[in-house]
């Protein structure tokens, strides 16, 4: 499956430090063995992360016409991400986020919900989509509130009339939709990833390939639910089966992992690979991914990634 992956979604700046806890409130100030600043929002970590992998990529977002908003664009210059026109918006600041990283490897986000992260609309995505794209991925559902449950479904039957194949991550929901609320979208998704909390939340269900079940009955053809160190479980309309975590990962940070997962699955479906090899693919990006500080910085080496295309 030759072609352009297009993502569409957030694309911000990451402020990271590690470690970072509640002690910097009573003391007023803290060393952190690490701080640093970075690119992000979930679009462009995949779209990093494929480009770097070797993949056309695209990418649909929203930045402003400032210091930050310049930082992205020479970002994708220097990785080859190609942006669509008209994504530079006068009347917004581009996203920050400030990333608190625990001894664990656990995130808490200082974010601005006035800036870009919050501000995409079905105004910045072209539609019908370039001829060239063969894989299409909103990441994330939950994160754009001006994408209603009917600008999903515009987006991904659009994609489906054009023959494209149809991905979707997602957050945590914002305001207690259900999987049923998303149906009318979720008819034309190919492949759906979301975290157990994530499923869990969406679902009512507790356990993960109940979550992934119930999100198949909902439209979905395949359901991906990440479990972190467990692996992920796979369930679509003919099968259904867990995929253990890859072994002896130590985890450092878990920014970007889910985004990391996600582009591996992108990468290997794209090169034809079967529902378990994207699956174990996927898996083996997230474990790079947490063994790393920062949301891509696992991808860098090119070393790596000629070890990576290898496998």
């Amino acid at each position: 499956m030759d072609g352009e992956i297009l993502i569409i979604g957030a694309a911000i700046i990451d402020v990271l430090a590690r470690p970072a806890g509640a002690d910097v409130f009573e003391t007023g100030s803290l060393p952190a063995d690490e701080i640093r600043m970075s690119t992000g929002g979930d679009a462009l970590n995949e779209a990093t992360v494929l480009a770097r992998l070797g993949k056309r990529v695209r990418l649909a977002t929203v930045i402003g016409k400032d210091m930050a908003g310049r930082m992205l664009a020479e970002h994708c210059a220097a990785e080859d991400i190609t942006l669509e026109e008209g994504c530079f918006c006068d009347d917004m600041d581009t996203g920050i986020n400030i990333v608190l990283v625990e001894d664990s490897g656990e995130r808490s986000f200082l974010t601005n919900p006035y800036g870009s992260l919050r501000r995409l609309s079905l105004s910045h995505i072209k539609m019908p989509f370039s001829s060239g794209t063969k894989i299409l991925c909103f990441a994330s559902i939950f994160v754009s509130p001006e994408i209603d449950t009917d600008g999903l479904h515009r987006i991904f039957k659009t994609a489906k009339e054009q023959g494209i194949t149809v991905c979707a991550d997602m957050t945590k929901c914002k305001n207690k939709e259900t999987a049923e609320d998303l149906a009318p979208a979720l008819a034309y998704v190919d492949y759906l990833f979301a975290n157990a909390d994530e499923a869990a939340l969406i679902t009512g269900a507790q356990d993960p390939e109940e979550s992934a079940a119930c999100l198949v009955r909902a439209g979905a053809a395949n359901v991906i639910v990440k479990c972190g160190g467990k692996g992920c479980v796979v369930r679509s309309t003919e099968d259904s089966f867990a995929v253990p975590a890859e072994p002896g990962v130590r985890c450092i940070d878990t920014t970007g992992a889910g985004d990391s997962f996600a582009a591996g699955f992108l990468s290997a479906l794209s090169e034809g690979r079967t529902l378990k090899e994207c699956a174990e693919y996927a898996n083996r990006c997230g474990a790079l991914a947490v063994a790393s500080v920062g949301a891509t910085e696992w991808s860098k080496s090119k070393i790596r990634k000629e070890q990576m295309r290898r496998k």
